[in-house]
């Protein structure tokens, strides 16, 4: 039998094992430190927000208290179904965002100020079992590229709507893959990131200098990184790893930079 055919596919298979494996180098933040683009003032930005639930979604909550919705003209949040809870909670924020961008100076550039809330699949359920958890985190993930690609229905910040409102913002500004992703714990923060960087290991349009992430560790992590946080870690998969107490900093676990939660 002619062995020759099965060179050619050995060889192929190495070839794209190692392209592959180099790309994924070249893309992991923990491997290519590199400063974010610069973009001028008043360009459409989106930030990407993954909320988890309860106690996740008031840390993170509590973390953007201050932002600048001229700097993050769209705001996109991410929840698990039936989180109905976070839902209200980002809408809550959205009109405090308002509130103060009425009282303040207006950008220039008068570009709106919107968000939108998607709905992902949870990627693992409580008491799920874990030989099912599998099928649902590759559901989740699906989902995940899906909500990168572009943001869903989209409000006017402000706008008092409950969750599912088919109210959609009169503006014509198209946003695609998030500028940045700002994560702080639950498992579909994970997946998340995972589907930014394949996307970006696979050179799909738009995503160059996209899709940057910042994760924060909880504040009720003293000593040790929550699940999501050692995956993230260990995978060198975020751009900046933030943590709230020192002990983990000099662990080094990440970066210290007080506690974040007001």
């Amino acid at each position: 039998m002619n062995a020759l055919p099965y060179v050619f596919v050995i060889a192929f298979a190495i070839v794209i094992i190692t392209s592959t494996f180099l790309r994924l180098l070249y893309i992991l933040p923990a491997f290519n430190v590199t400063k974010p683009p610069r973009r001028p003032r008043g360009q459409p930005t989106r930030l990407l927000v993954v909320l988890g639930s309860g106690g996740h979604t008031a840390e993170m909550l509590s973390i953007l208290q201050g932002l600048d919705p001229t700097l993050y003209t769209h705001r996109s949040y991410v929840i698990s179904s039936g989180d109905e809870f976070s839902a209200l909670k980002a809408i809550e924020f959205e009109n405090t965002l308002d509130s103060a961008l009425s009282q303040g100076k207006r950008d220039s550039t008068n570009i709106p100020s919107t968000y939108d809330i998607s709905l992902v699949p949870r990627a693992r359920n409580i008491h799920q079992p874990l030989i099912t958890t599998p099928l649902s985190s590759l559901r989740c993930l699906l989902a995940c590229f899906a909500v990168l690609r572009a943001s869903g229905t989209q409000r006017p910040s402000g706008t008092n709507t409950d969750q599912g409102s088919d109210c959609l913002c009169t503006n014509d500004i198209q946003y695609a893959y998030p500028e940045l992703i700002v994560a702080n714990g639950p498992a579909t923060a994970v997946l998340i990131v995972v589907a930014s960087l394949l996307l970006r290991i696979f050179s799909v349009r738009g995503t160059e200098g996209k899709m940057r992430t910042i994760y924060v560790e909880s504040w009720a992590r003293v000593s040790t990184l929550s699940l999501s946080g050692q995956i993230l870690k260990a995978g060198g998969m975020v751009n900046r790893m933030l943590v709230q107490w020192e002990t983990l900093a000099r662990n080094g676990q990440g970066e210290f930079r007080g506690a974040l939660v007001q």
